[in-house]
């Protein structure tokens, strides 16, 4: 069995889905490994160190294709390449089944197994190939840190002979994986921190990691059966809206992170309670590239109002592409693990596998 993975556009994504520790798995498990020349010298994993590995460094991108069964990636491949795979490949990847709807059929039409990760069900068994939450722990992380290095004040409370600086109060809209990273780090920097978020089952997290939660009347039946946030009703939208613009006025920094699978991310503040806010406060929305969890989000930009920064990266992981390519590997190789027949040592599409099942695209 061949696995390859082909160069991402590194002004759109620096992780890669094989880092050398992995290709040694692999390799371990009965692949060979083909990758392109500086696949990823970007973040320090040069040719020598995945040679070292035994992984086969090729030159021409044709080849590597031509050779493989199986295609890891983290995003969908151009269509160059999409129109070069054969029947009975397999790919795997972060393949955005919502955006990328008729390429995935197409590919389908042709007998190419596409297998996109975020269909993963949330099962115990699907926990160590889960990349959504091992890349958005990163994420609420790293969206903390950012909020932090720009704020001009100090996070944590200080007693002074000078007198007192006063903590930082942060609050982090949407409690999922992405949120309660933030909460985590936030409390360890020193922040007071409050979470709000539509299912009310993450209010024991929150209060867990010592958060405040803010609970809006008829969050309680907005989670759907896979644990995700379901879309809200335009009641819950007006109480939440009353809460939280309350809220603001003694807010410092605001971190977003709430999305619905599949759809625009919800509006959730709008242009006149961001104003509630102080100057000098800050907000970094993490669903930014899903169109915003605030009216005035843009995109890789940060954009100032009376005094309020609102900020959101386009990939915030691009900022942490080591640690998040060790994850993601991690979850892919597990992922590909399952694939595999035990005693023929072959890929096989069973159905009746329900992480199979759900991931496969057709």
């Amino acid at each position: 069995m061949k696995i390859v993975s082909l160069s991402e556009n590194k002004n759109i994504e620096k992780r890669v889905a094989i880092t050398p520790e992995i290709a040694k798995k692999y390799i371990s498990s009965g692949f060979e490994v083909f990758l392109p020349k500086d696949y990823g010298t970007h973040i320090g994993f040069n040719d020598e160190k995945y040679k070292s590995q035994g992984v086969n460094i090729l030159e021409n991108e044709k080849d590597i294709i031509e050779k493989c069964d199986l295609i890891v990636q983290l995003s969908l491949p151009t269509d160059s390449i999409l129109s070069n795979l054969k029947e009975n490949q397999n790919l795997v990847g972060v393949l955005n089944p919502y955006v990328n709807k008729d390429k995935l059929k197409n590919l389908s039409k042709n007998k190419v197994n596409a297998f996109s990760l975020e269909l993963l069900p949330r099962i115990t068994r699907a926990q160590s190939m889960d990349i959504l939450s091992s890349q958005a722990n990163l994420a609420g992380y790293k969206a903390v840190i950012e909020s932090f290095a720009k704020f001009e004040k100090a996070i944590p409370m200080m007693m002074t002979a000078a007198g007192t600086v006063p903590a930082a109060k942060v609050l982090i809209v949407g409690a999922g994986v992405a949120g309660l990273q933030a909460i985590a780090t936030a409390k360890r920097m020193g922040a007071i921190v409050f979470a709000t978020d539509v299912r009310m089952a993450s209010k024991e997290q929150v209060e867990s990691l010592g958060g405040k939660f803010l609970t809006v009347e008829g969050a309680e039946n907005l989670e759907t059966e896979g644990g995700y946030a379901k879309e809200t009703s335009e009641d819950f939208k007006r109480k939440q809206e009353e809460l939280l613009s309350e809220t603001l006025k003694k807010i410092d920094i605001v971190v977003c992170t709430a999305l619905i699978p599949g759809k625009k991310a919800p509006v959730i503040l709008k242009e006149n309670m961001i104003g509630n806010m102080q100057s000098g406060s800050i907000i970094y929305d993490l669903a930014a590239v899903q169109g915003g969890n605030t009216a005035l989000t843009k995109v890789d930009e940060i954009v100032e109002k009376k005094g309020i920064k609102i900020m959101g990266d386009s990939n915030i992981l691009n900022k942490l592409p080591i640690s998040a390519s060790t994850l993601y590997a991690k979850n892919v190789f597990n992922f590909v693990t399952n694939l595999l027949d035990k005693e023929s040592k072959k890929i096989n599409i069973n159905l009746d596998d329900e992480i199979i099942n759900k991931t496969l695209v057709r």
